[in-house]
């Protein structure tokens, strides 16, 4: 299909799907005939098909024989939002280990549904295409790949990722970059750069269990700063604990935070910067899931307001291209010479042959295309996830609704203990995360995080299905 076809189909279904969502079209209403919608925009019948088959394939229309396109989606019937966290009152020392080893014991097993993962189904990759990328740099790598990488990363793939910034208005050179085993090697050499052994680094709260995981690992104490599931850190709630708590640090995830799928507006992320740097603080950015939004554009990142070097950027191609690869970076301003040290004594050098395949495969204009599509499908796939969680679980539950990543936070009912659902869940082979593990205290014992990055088919319907019965029968007996 032609660009201009390609464009003005997405044109007509982002019209139609604002209208849906704004109750203009309202559940059960039919909407203009292919025919009809043809003759009035002047356009071919196949683009409008296309439209509408994208519609569908988000749960917001359905065809009826010999009748049409009707509205399928009830945007009344949305759950509200999960609630905030409340802070923890002071610094403490955080682990989870035992609970998120029981959960992602074993990561391979075929028989399992993992809602437990943030991570993309492998069919959505491009795999034939990194074959391709990775043939091509064991034939032109003067040792094929055998031979150690530089410590701070391959310099044709540093050079590609300081492309890649240009998209949050990050302006950097290949020498301003250090390439690390994934994101979290960055987000732990970050934290030992800037840190020491009982330091106070703040979080958000809810966060991401390997937080935890890597402040309690380097001796460090968590104070959690509440955070909303649509706008991220609470600003003024962060600067009371600023004035009463010495933070040495703060590590956040500004954009689809993972849980609760939030993105700081980008005004925010400039009073964040501001706050910080006028109190000396460093701030370590994970972006990970950056690229991956649903909206028109790209959200800025903190680092895109860093004028003095303070914010320390995290991120990875783990969650969008090839989590196997383990490709991360970090762009650490001013401790630049301090993380390079690190990496030097903690792990000399990264893989050299999927350095040099991933810089081929940037290079080559794939990264772009790839993420084009993978959005869609991503976007997509939430929400078709979100309606079949709404019309199976019971009445009152709550759910994030997140415009980019991987994952959804759900607030249950009160006596609904997560853990507890996960191991009734898993006999049914349903993997979730409960709440718990993303919180210093337990606070989230009635919450769970469920991916959405596999692909929507019969079994994950029906896994769904089974996951909110359990919901139920739980609140029956309890």
């Amino acid at each position: 299909m032609p660009a201009n076809s390609d464009f003005l189909y997405h044109q007509i279904a982002d019209q139609i799907e604002k209208l849906i969502l704004d109750s203009v079209y309202k559940l059960g209403d039919k909407i203009p005939s292919v025919r009809q919608m043809s003759s009035e925009r002047g356009i071919s019948p196949s683009s409008v098909f296309q439209a509408y088959y994208h519609l569908e394939a988000k749960g917001l229309i359905e065809a009826r024989p010999k009748s049409g396109y009707y509205v399928s989606y009830n945007p009344r019937k949305t759950p509200a939002l999960p609630r905030m966290g409340a802070p923890i009152a002071r610094g403490r020392f955080v682990s989870v280990e035992d609970m998120i080893s029981e959960i992602y014991h074993d990561l391979a097993d075929p028989h399992v549904t993992r809602f437990s993962l943030a991570a993309p189904s492998i069919e959505l990759l491009p795999a034939a295409k990194l074959n391709k990328a990775m043939m091509q740099a064991m034939r032109s790598h003067p040792f094929s790949g055998l031979s150690y990488e530089d410590t701070h990363g391959n310099k044709a793939l540093r050079k590609q990722l300081a492309r890649l910034a240009i998209n949050w208005k990050g302006a950097f050179s290949e020498d301003e970059i250090i390439v690390t085993a994934g994101c979290m090697e960055a987000l732990n050499l970050c934290l030992r750069a800037v840190t020491q052994p009982g330091d106070l680094v703040a979080i958000e709260c809810p966060t991401y269990f390997g937080i935890f995981q890597a402040i309690q690992n380097l001796g460090l104490r968590a104070i959690a700063v509440p955070t909303n599931p649509l706008t991220g850190v609470d600003l003024s709630a962060f600067e009371k604990i600023l004035e009463k708590q010495p933070v040495k640090a703060c590590l956040f995830v500004p954009n689809f935070n993972n849980p609760l799928g939030s993105c700081m507006p980008d005004e925010n992320k400039e009073k964040l910067v501001k706050m910080l740097a006028k109190r000396g603080i460093p701030l370590i950015e994970d972006d990970i899931y950056g690229d991956l939004y649903f909206g028109k554009k790209r959200p800025l990142t903190c680092k895109s307001f860093d004028k003095d070097g303070m914010v320390l950027y995290c991120s990875s191609l783990s969650k969008s291209l090839a989590p196997g690869y383990r490709i991360g970076w970090c762009i650490p301003g001013k401790f630049y010479d301090q993380i390079n040290r690190l990496k030097m004594v903690w792990t000399v050098t990264g893989t050299t042959i999927t350095q040099a395949a991933v810089a081929i495969f940037l290079e080559n204009g794939r990264y772009e295309h790839h993420l084009r599509q993978f959005r869609k499908v991503l976007h997509t796939q939430s929400m078709r996830y979100a309606q079949e969680i709404a019309a199976v679980f019971p009445p009152g539950i709550r759910i994030s609704r997140p415009d980019g990543g991987f994952v959804f936070w759900i607030e249950l009912p009160q006596g609904i203990d997560a853990f507890q659902l996960y191991q009734d869940a898993m006999k049914y082979g349903i993997s979730i995360a409960p709440g718990q593990i993303f919180s210093a205290d337990a606070h989230y014992s009635h919450y769970i995080r469920l991916g959405f990055g596999q692909t929507f088919t019969p079994q994950i319907k029906d896994s769904l299905m089974k996951l909110g019965k359990l919901v139920i029968n739980t609140l029956k007996s309890s």
